[in-house]
């Protein structure tokens, strides 16, 4: 059987990441599974949760006047879902809607943000590979909306 920490290890955004880093990560970390159609969160709910896809798709949608729902990018296996709680005021700025079964691994955003605060060293990792992915993501989102 896979240990969660194990699992950890293979994704892309953490690779590289000390053993330390990973088992802390691990042991702080749960799997979740949702049908397709679920959403795993909506635009303005408060933001504690830390996804990394095992496997399914989940679309990132908003709402543009006069467009309606807008899906600005899709996250699937190997990806990581959800940065609104690392940012404040904590709170989702898209919805997360699953478009085939999903399972994924889930981490407690709330403890990564006191735990940045007490090992710098991990908060700086962590900040270092959030900061590309919201640039991606920020970029897909400039492309959707053109």
């Amino acid at each position: 059987m896979t240990t969660l920490k194990q699992t950890l290890s293979t994704y892309p955004f953490l690779a590289g990441l000390p053993e330390a880093h990973l088992s802390m990560l691990a042991a702080h970390a749960s799997e979740v599974r949702f049908q397709a159609g679920e959403y795993v969160f909506r635009e303005g709910e408060v933001a504690n949760a830390f996804y990394l896809i095992q496997q399914g798709k989940v679309a990132l949608d908003t709402f543009v006047p006069q467009h309606g729902l807008v899906t600005i990018h899709t996250v699937s296996g190997q990806e990581i879902l959800g940065w609104s709680w690392f940012i404040p005021p904590h709170r989702w700025r898209f919805n997360a809607l699953t478009i085939e079964p999903t399972t994924a691994i889930v981490l407690d955003g709330a403890f990564l943000r006191e735990r940045f605060e007490v090992d710098h060293d991990f908060g700086y990792e962590l900040v270092k590979r959030l900061a590309v992915v919201i640039g991606q993501r920020f970029a897909a989102t400039k492309t959707r909306l053109e």
